[in-house]
């Protein structure tokens, strides 16, 4: 029975990643039995769909890029996907399960995150209930405010003139603070780090834009810290 399957046939009953004791390599990549951080995630990814009212089709697509259902599982995961839109758990329960269980982890944790801000783009700009429901989904993960604000702007882009949140950083920081910065989250958002995790190839090619915007905005930071020292 496939992993799909199977959480289909748990429907009726919540989903409860500690019950199932899912296990994780070195790497943080989550093996494909792991049926109870499946079901959790895909019940926050199916919250998240329906964040702005009625799930759309893009965004089913959007998941199943995510997820990767096999051949001839299609049908199973739609069933399940729906199944977790219906379900009374609050979304709230799916990540503090998650983000209690894995805060040790959170390459994992972006790695979710940066799926559901995959879903919430897949129809068009996010609009606010999305940002707020990412936010706390976010803040059960044990991710700050700035933590947040950082992968926001690595998954959608800056705000006007501020390159500092694609690093973590507060506007005002040192050339040091910058250049630590950069390296660290230019090291953890690397393709060949998600690749070794075991990501699907959508988050590999997300992990592609996400090094790109850390580039650009040092590069942006750096030349207006050397114009502005002159």
């Amino acid at each position: 029975m496939s992993v799909w399957s199977r959480i289909v046939g748990m429907a009726g009953r919540a989903f409860d990643p500690e019950a199932e004791a899912p296990m994780f390599g070195e790497e943080c990549a989550p093996q494909i039995n792991d049926v109870g951080f499946t079901a959790a995630v895909i019940g926050l990814a199916a919250k998240m769909a329906c964040a702005d009212g009625e799930a759309t089709e893009a965004e089913l697509r959007a998941a199943a890029q995510v997820f990767r259902p096999p051949p001839g599982e299609e049908a199973a995961f739609r069933r399940a996907f729906s199944l977790a839109k219906q379900t009374v758990l609050g979304f709230d329960s799916y990540a503090r399960q998650i983000g209690k269980k894995y805060r040790a982890r959170p390459c994992l944790l972006e790695d979710v995150l940066d799926g559901l801000f995959h879903i919430a783009a897949a129809d068009g700009p996010p609009g606010e209930a999305e940002l707020e429901y990412l936010e706390q989904v976010a803040g059960h993960f044990g991710f700050s405010e700035l933590e947040f604000r950082r992968i926001t702007a690595t998954n959608l882009g800056p705000e006007a003139g501020d390159p500092y949140a694609i690093l973590g950083l507060l506007p005002g920081a040192s050339m040091e603070e910058v250049r630590h910065a950069w390296r660290r989250t230019a090291a953890e958002n690397h393709p060949d780090r998600m690749i070794q995790r075991g990501a699907p190839p959508e988050f590999v090619a997300i992990a592609r834009d996400k090094t790109a915007a850390i580039n650009s905005a040092y590069q942006r930071i750096r030349e207006d810290l050397s114009i502005g020292a002159k």
